[in-house]
């Protein structure tokens, strides 16, 4: 995995090339447009990352925020990581759902959503699955997962 040493969002695009940037900027867009208030843009990873700040919720099993999305620009693809979606069997039904009426193919591991150009990802759907996780609902989600509460996931 490709990782950044930017501090900044800003910094961050200004690394890549320029048609990265874009894509990069254009999810990043959607991203921003849907997610629900409380989570927080940062640089964390080496990523693009929305989060919720440990001021909100702190009892992580590693003491980090907890992270609703990030996104990166990978060598070869780019990686959007959709967190509430790795903890969440309706949201990965939702997804794959949602990819499975639009035609297009999902490249997913655990959270993970790989797509190389912008005719790969559903923008539509990621902002819907986005939009759907409020910081309650992330919450929840994560301490119904048994990884809440300062469990470690087994």
């Amino acid at each position: 995995m490709v990782s950044s040493r930017a501090s900044t969002v800003d910094e961050y695009l200004a690394e890549l090339p320029p048609e990265r940037a874009d894509v990069v900027r254009t999810v990043r867009r959607t991203i921003l447009d849907r997610l629900p208030a409380g989570f927080v843009e940062t640089m964390n990873w080496g990523m693009i990352c929305y989060e919720l700040p440990l001021a909100r919720y702190s009892d992580t099993y590693n003491g980090q925020p907890l992270g609703t999305a990030a996104l990166a620009a990978q060598a070869r693809y780019y990686s959007l990581y959709l967190y509430g979606v790795y903890m969440s069997p309706q949201l990965t039904q939702r997804l794959r759902d949602a990819y499975a009426a639009s035609g297009k193919k999902l490249d997913m591991g655990k959270s993970c959503v790989r797509f190389r150009n912008l005719d790969g990802i559903e923008l539509d759907a990621v902002g819907d699955i986005l939009a759907a996780v409020t910081p309650d609902d992330l919450i929840d989600i994560y301490e119904t997962s048994g990884r809440g509460r300062g469990k470690r996931p087994s």
